[in-house]
């Protein structure tokens, strides 16, 4: 793949690959155990349109259904399944009670809302997708109850699917309470990360895996820090394993500082945190772990860290803090009204409006007969232009594929499968399928596109298989137009929001180091550090994805790898400073003319980019010790 990838475009190598990885066999079951069974109760008791609502419910829940912890996994599909009941309330009123013009305005200022609000973050984007695909779906999708039912039908579905999430335990799940198997594994996986890196330092893997450590971090903050009834861990497991992640900080700085100095470390280092890693997933104690030289600032921070880490995992903790810096309602409100939001919001207002109107002229044209099913076209643009799937030309591209893949196996399946009782073993299957289907977008386009197929047919309108071809390649050709607009790619506010706030969060965290010590404070130290690296990951993840744009949307985000290189450059310095003046209270010459090299690096970066910090927030030069 690497060899294809560097003979094709970046805009179709990102077409043509998929994640990888081990089979989610417990979502596979609970999808299994989802939509179709809901279909089947409704079918044999005569309340088939119920039923429809229902599994499209559980199947939108299903494909925000991913690896986690079961805490986590209430936000991740209890806000957009809420978001997704709101916009079929909304839609279902609105295609009864309005004209096609109304509709369509209404749609709109619903669409420029939902993006607007999906740039705050994965679960407000999924939230606005559901909400805009479930608003077009109440408009335009025949039922006989009234919109409140299919709300509340809608809800239950996705809300039996958390059920499942939340009572099934995992199979083969580690040893304890099978609750937080999701959140040892989480844990587990920071102090192999930790190890992985002390592995690589002073090679050329070292850079990748401190990312990778940065992405176990962020991955554990989230599975422990999903909503709680109480403002605080409540049960001795769940303590436990707070202070088990709040032990593995200190040991991440340290290794981030080793690597920051490129001097390979011993190899018994190396097993002090993979032993942590194994006791963390069987709930089991250390032992006597090996201890690291200390005759180095940073080595000698792994040793303290590695005995601090024992203590915790013998004696248990009562540092229960995620060292994680709570969005206020100020901040999301700037971000939603900040220039990625109000980009995206544009962008996806156009889309879907555009998506309606044009369904809409074909409907009152009688384009599909006699059978209403127009919400396909404009539900397609908002899966299109939602950026987390992909490059926009990658998006298009997989799901043209996929839809024709998908009406082509149910044309098939459809001949075939006796009805109703063979389709909805099919809508079973498919929702099976679907965790490991959305590791590539065209294959989870075809899933979906057959699942959605069989509930139509189930719900008693004709196969539309055919039908659903054009109007997908109509959506394609519109999100196409529409995103490469010169007003809505011209200044990549996405990309440069998310970098700005990453070259904020960088000025935090090394004025703090800095200005306000370390040794008295760890704990805000720890806390603006995670916010730097996760912000810093945030925008890493934009820029590589604008990079596999077009030509024509690429463009607009040149200059912007460059000076991320050097903000994660400067953060990991930053961490070094910090390990140095814990060890010593000075920085040596190294570190100051490393920051003070950054800093000019950084201001010229910005400049070229077209970065703007906020006022007052010029970066500090150190004084050296």
């Amino acid at each position: 793949m690497s060899r294809l990838s560097a003979a094709v475009p970046p805009w179709l190598a990102h077409a043509l690959r998929a994640q990888r990885g081990p089979v989610p066999w417990s979502a596979v079951v609970r999808g299994a155990l989802a939509a179709g069974p809901l279909l089947l109760v409704a079918v044999l008791s005569g309340r088939t349109s119920v039923g429809v609502v229902a599994a499209l419910g559980a199947m939108l829940a299903g494909i925000n259904d991913r690896p986690g912890s079961r805490r986590a996994a209430v936000r991740r599909l209890g806000v957009p399944a809420l978001a997704g009941a709101g916009g079929l309330l909304v839609g279902s009123y609105a295609g009864q009670h309005v004209g096609a013009v109304t509709l369509t305005l209404l749609l709109t200022v619903l669409g420029l809302l939902a993006g607007a609000v999906s740039a705050v973050g994965p679960v407000a984007s999924g939230a606005g997708t559901q909400l805009l695909v479930a608003a077009a779906i109440g408009a335009g999708m025949p039922l006989p109850e009234p919109g409140w039912q299919r709300a509340l039908f809608f809800v239950g579905g996705a809300g039996w699917l958390l059920v499942l999430r939340l009572a099934l335990p995992t199979p083969g799940a580690i040893a304890g309470d099978y609750r937080f198997d999701g959140e040892r594994d989480a844990v587990g996986g920071v102090y192999d990360a930790v190890a992985a890196l002390l592995e690589a330092v002073g090679g050329s893997d070292a850079p990748g895996r401190r990312v990778a450590l940065t992405a176990a971090l962020d991955h554990a903050q989230d599975a422990l820090g999903g909503p709680r009834l109480r403002p605080y861990a409540s049960s001795a497991a769940e303590r436990r394993l707070h202070a088990q992640y709040a032990a593995a900080l200190p040991l991440a700085e340290a290794a981030t500082a080793l690597a920051w100095a490129g001097e390979a470390v011993p190899a018994r280092a190396v097993e002090g945190p993979r032993r942590l890693a194994v006791a963390v997933r069987t709930s089991t104690h250390t032992g006597p772990l090996p201890a690291p030289a200390r005759s180095a600032p940073a080595l000698r921070a792994l040793d303290d860290a590695l005995l601090h880490a024992a203590d915790t995992f013998d004696r248990g903790g009562d540092d229960s803090a995620l060292h994680t810096r709570r969005r206020t309602a100020t901040s999301l409100a700037r971000t939603v009204l900040g220039s990625a939001g109000r980009e995206y919001g544009l962008r996806v207002a156009l889309c879907f409006g555009a998506g309606v109107a044009v369904a809409q002229a074909q409907h009152h044209a009688r384009w599909y007969g006699t059978h209403a099913h127009w919400y396909w076209l404009p539900a397609t643009a908002v899966f299109l232009v939602k950026p987390d799937l992909g490059p926009l030309a990658s998006r298009v591209i997989c799901r043209a594929a996929g839809t024709v893949l998908g009406a082509v196996l149910f044309a098939g399946f459809a001949a075939l499968l006796p009805r109703p009782a063979g389709l909805v073993a099919l809508v079973a299957l498919c929702g099976a399928l679907i965790p490991v289907a959305t590791r590539h977008f065209a294959a989870q386009t075809a899933v979906v596109t057959v699942l959605v197929l069989s509930l139509v047919m189930v719900g008693g309108e004709p196969g539309a298989s055919w039908s659903r071809i054009g109007e997908t390649l109509l959506a394609c050709a519109i999100v196409l137009l529409v995103g490469h607009l010169p007003a809505l790619g011209q200044r990549g506010g996405g990309v440069r929001a998310r970098l700005t706030h990453a070259a904020e969060a960088a000025h935090v965290y090394l004025a703090h180091v800095l200005d306000d010590g370390t040794t008295d404070d760890r704990a805000g130290r720890w806390a603006l550090r995670r916010e730097a690296y996760r912000a810093l990951a945030e925008a890493r993840a934009s820029i590589d994805l604008a990079a596999a744009e077009l030509p024509a949307l690429a463009r607009h985000a040149e200059g912007t790898d460059e000076v991320a290189a050097t903000l994660e450059r400067l953060v990991d310095t930053t961490t070094a400073c910090a390990v140095q003046l814990d060890d010593n209270g000075r920085l040596t010459p190294e570190h100051t003319e490393r920051i003070t090299a950054l800093l000019d690096e950084l201001a010229e970066g910005r400049e070229r980019a077209g970065l703007v910090m906020k006022e007052g927030q010029a970066l500090p030069v150190p004084l050296a010790g």
